[in-house]
């Protein structure tokens, strides 16, 4: 065997080896780690976590969104009870995490709190798939061209909105965990 064709072979080796090392590093991460967000530069590219412009005070959005089947969804129709609306996707570590804990929540707190979850990103059978795994059983809506993201400023993942029944950001927060969530919404959105 020439030189060079043993150099390539042993380049190819040392990239299907860091592949793997990747691979395994990242199969054994700690989803459980809530801390930190990410940016989305292009999917699976992450850069610096940056802060979504505050949003409080302000109406939700006027946006049609989509649901798993491609139906549009009016997300206002999803007004007229304390909302929580957190966007995720599907490779954002700290999304799968919380993903869990939203689950969690949302059954504890029943209709007394409507939980709405909206991807930018994952195409609707990876959506599902990705919030099935984490026990999320409430309403999940595609914002595939970006309006929402867009008009709220969404600038990290995960961020979440907490809207009072009568349509008006009071609250936001990137990553979070059960316990701050629900202290969230107590103090923003039920008072209790």
């Amino acid at each position: 065997m020439s030189t060079r064709r043993r150099v390539i072979a042993a380049l190819v080796g040392v990239v299907i080896g860091l592949g793997v090392v990747g691979g395994v590093l990242a199969l054994t991460r700690d989803d459980d780690d809530v801390d930190g967000t990410f940016v989305l530069d292009q999917p699976g590219v992450y850069s610096e976590p940056v802060t979504t412009l505050d949003q409080s005070g302000k109406p939700l959005p006027d946006v049609q969104l989509s649901d798993a089947d491609g139906q549009p969804v009016a997300l206002e129709s999803f007004v007229g009870k304390p909302l929580v609306i957190n966007i995720w996707y599907s490779t954002c570590f700290p999304c799968a995490r919380e993903l869990r804990d939203f689950a969690d929540v949302s059954r504890e707190l029943g209709d007394a709190v409507q939980f709405v979850g909206v991807d930018p990103v994952d195409d609707a059978a990876k959506m599902q798939e990705f919030a099935d795994a984490r026990g999320v059983e409430y309403p999940l809506l595609m914002d595939s061209d970006g309006q929402l993201v867009t008009k709220a400023d969404v600038a990290a993942f995960p961020t979440t909105l907490f809207v009072s029944p009568d349509g008006e950001i009071v609250h936001q927060t990137n990553a979070i965990g059960a316990g701050d969530l629900r202290q969230a919404i107590d103090e923003y959105l039920t008072g209790a």
